[in-house]
Order: C-alpha cells, then structure tokens, then sequence
C-alpha cells in the first residue's frame, strides 16, 4: 500500500482528531500527575480523577481499534486487537479477581463488576442501539419500522454466544468459577477468534474521530495508531488499581452499598465509549453494524472476561476455583439468563422493537429489587421468555448451534477506500 500525502481533506479531518485528543487529555494527564506524584485524593475525588482517565483512554482505545482495522490482516493480528479493545473493561475486575486471591473479601467485587458488565451490554447496550437504527429507520422513510434485520454471518457470533451462555449456569449450579472451566471458556474465545480471522473480509465503516484518524498518509496512521495504544493502554494499568479502590472507599465514605457501586458504576464507565460509539453508527443508518458489534462484545464477557477471572484469582495467591456466596450466585443467575433470553429473542436474526423494549424494561425493573426471591423471580420471568423464544425460532436452533463449526464470519479489515484483502480458505 502506498502512501498518500495530505489533501484538504485529510487536513479538515485532522482539526476534529486533534480536537478530540486535546480533550481526552484534559481528562487523563491530572490522573497520571496525581499516580505519580504518590498523591492520595479523598475517595470521592479520587473516583472521579481516575475515573475520568479510565473513560477517555477508553475512548483512546476504541478510536486506535477502529482505525486499526485498515491495516489488521491475519490471525495473530485480530487477536491481539481483540485483546487489546477490551482492556479497558477488564483491567478493573481482573484486579479484583488478582486481588481476591489473597484478601477474600475482593471476590465479591470480581462477581458484581462481572455480572453488571454483562447485563449493561445486553440490557441497555442492545436495546439502545436497535431502538435508535429503528428511529433513523421511520425519518429516513416515514414508515414504521418494527425490526432491525441482522446479518447472516452474525449466526457465527449468536452460536458462539449461545453456547458460552449456557455453560455460564455451570458456575451458579457449582457455586465456583474452576480453573479449568475457565480454560475451556479461554480456548472458546481462541476458537472465535480464529473464525474471525478465516472468515470474509468487509470494508471497516469508519466515523467520527476513528474516521479522521485512518484518513492519515498510511505511515502517519500506524504510528498515531500505535502510539496511542500503547498509551492509552498504560494509562488504564496505571489507573486501574485506585480507580478500583477509590470505588470501595467511596461507596462507604457515601453510604451507598459497595456491591451496587461496583457492579455498576465500574462497567459503566469503561463501557461508556463502545456504548456511544454504536449509538453513533445506529444514529448514521449503521444499525445492524452497531449491533453486530455488541454482540461480539457479548461473546468476549462471556469468554474471555469470565475465563480469565479464575486465572487471575490464582495468579494473586488462591486456589483452583473462586468460591461464590449466595447473593453471587443469584447475580449469576439473573445474569446468565437474561443472556439465554436475549440469545433466544435474536435467533431468527431480527432484532423486534418488543424484544429491544422487553430487554431495556426487564433490566430496569432489577434496580427496586433488593431480595434473594425478587432476584430468583425475575430469573424465572427472563428464563420464560427465553422459552417461549425458542419454541417460535425453533427452526433457527439447529442451524445457530452449528455456525460456530460450520458458518463464516465478517471481520472488518482493509483502506475503506481500497479493495479488501480476501477472505482465506477455512
């Protein structure tokens, strides 16, 4: 590929890019002053310093990932960017699983941040972003739209996804994460990954700061790109620990229960950017691109997020298995079937505005509930409807629990003003 040197164009689009990373460095740069400086904020100020880093690096991250995708080619390459895009969503509960390993206590914080990321995606993630393509949908044919078709390559994601979500009711039926049960989850997301990179090559749809930055001159763009990785990768190292902490001591300093604060305002703020930025590519007329992506997101929580926790357990000094507690083994349990729910509801690869709206109001409904038998209930409503699912898209079952084995996936890749390189053999 030969470079290309800078237009107008290119410049006009440079002026956003350096507006958008001026702005994220607000955020970032009085976190690293604080974390190396050896200053101990009060909880409060130092959730929100550190905070404040997690988020925009995150942004740093999904705008490097993005525009990364020009340049990725080959298995190896998609892995590492894989790895590399969840970061942000990981670092926290990894040190809360590395941490748990040694002061017991922790284990509850790896339980909540897991299982409030999992049902953030699906429950607002989801539903936001096929709410919205269908809004754009109706202005752009003043007609309403009552669904949001997928793609049939996404067959390979929702298999994958439905497998990993069934064998999530292994850990509250055992009351433990296993080390080895964390292995083979670790060994399901090598295999997607391998999928992803045997599987058709499509165009990268590019917006906004992501758009500007695989605009570059190429070597512009892969150093911009790098640079901002290995950057916005440190600042997340750096800021994971107190950001984690500073989260516990907050919550008792407030008075608010320090389960909840985890398992909430830890994934939605390392989730924020992937969240907006599908809301973008829905707001565009990108629905089914923007959903495509949670999905996958949804197969990575459930693989590589679940499967590294007992890893990281061990590494920090404990056994083979973390041990769960009643409260989070009923969190399992609404979390793992709310995902069979949504895996059920999509099976026929439409996304239906009632499945979005029952996904969003079946989530919200989780907040005033405060006992083990709402809890229980409300697993027993989403395992319903996951049943009643599956018996109308029964003739999708077959054809979904084989994708995994026998269906292509997409992987975004190539110059979106280029040919895409083929698709290999698989």
């Amino acid at each position: 590929m030969t470079t290309t040197a800078p237009g107008p164009a290119t410049a006009a689009l440079s002026r956003p890019l350096f507006r958008s990373l001026g702005t994220v460095a607000v955020f970032i740069l009085p976190a690293l002053v604080v974390r190396i400086a050896g200053i101990h904020p009060s909880p409060i100020l130092g959730l929100l310093t550190y905070g404040a880093a997690v988020v925009a690096a995150s942004f740093l991250l999904a705008w490097a990932a993005e525009a990364a995708q020009i340049d990725v080619s080959g298995g190896l390459a998609v892995a590492v960017l894989g790895v590399i895009a969840v970061l942000p969503e990981y670092a926290v509960d990894l040190y809360y699983a590395y941490t748990a390993g040694h002061v017991p206590e922790y284990t509850q914080y790896a339980a909540a941040n897991m299982t409030g990321s999992n049902r953030l995606l699906m429950g607002i993630g989801w539903p936001v972003v096929v709410l919205v393509s269908m809004l754009v949908a109706r202005r752009a044919t003043g007609r309403k739209v009552g669904e949001l078709d997928l793609d049939v390559s996404n067959r390979v994601e929702i298999g994958f996804l439905m497998f990993a979500g069934v064998a999530a009711f292994l850990v509250p039926a055992t009351g433990r994460i296993h080390i080895a049960f964390g292995v083979i989850l670790l060994g399901w997301f090598g295999y997607y990954l391998y999928k992803l990179s045997r599987g058709e090559v499509e165009e990268p749809e590019l917006v906004g700061t992501a758009a500007a930055l695989g605009a570059l001159p190429d070597r512009a763009r892969r150093i911009a790109v790098s640079v901002l990785f290995i950057f916005a990768a440190s600042v997340i190292v750096t800021c994971a620990k107190p950001f984690a902490e500073n989260l516990i001591d907050a919550g008792t300093q407030l008075g608010i229960d320090r389960f909840l604060l985890v398992q909430w305002l830890a994934p939605l703020s390392s989730e924020a950017p992937e969240f907006i930025i599908a809301t973008i590519f829905a707001a565009r007329g990108k629905g089914a691109i923007a959903i495509a992506t949670l999905i996958s997101s949804k197969v990575n929580q459930w693989t590589l997020l679940v499967g590294s926790l007992p890893v990281a357990f061990v590494i920090g000094g404990g056994g083979t298995s973390i041990q769960l507690d009643g409260r989070q083994i009923e969190e399992m349990v609404l979390t793992a079937t709310q995902t069979l729910m949504g895996v059920a509801l999509i099976l026929g690869l439409r996304f239906r505005r009632r499945a979005a709206w029952a996904l969003l109001g079946m989530f919200v409904v989780q907040f005033p509930i405060t006992s083990t038998e709402g809890r229980l209930l409300l697993s027993a409503a989403y395992a319903v409807v996951a049943a009643v699912a599956l018996i109308v898209n029964r003739r999708q079952l077959v054809p979904t629990l084989l994708a995994p084995f026998a269906g292509r996936a997409k992987r975004h890749g190539g110059h979106p003003h280029q040919p895409a390189e083929p698709a290999s053999a698989s």
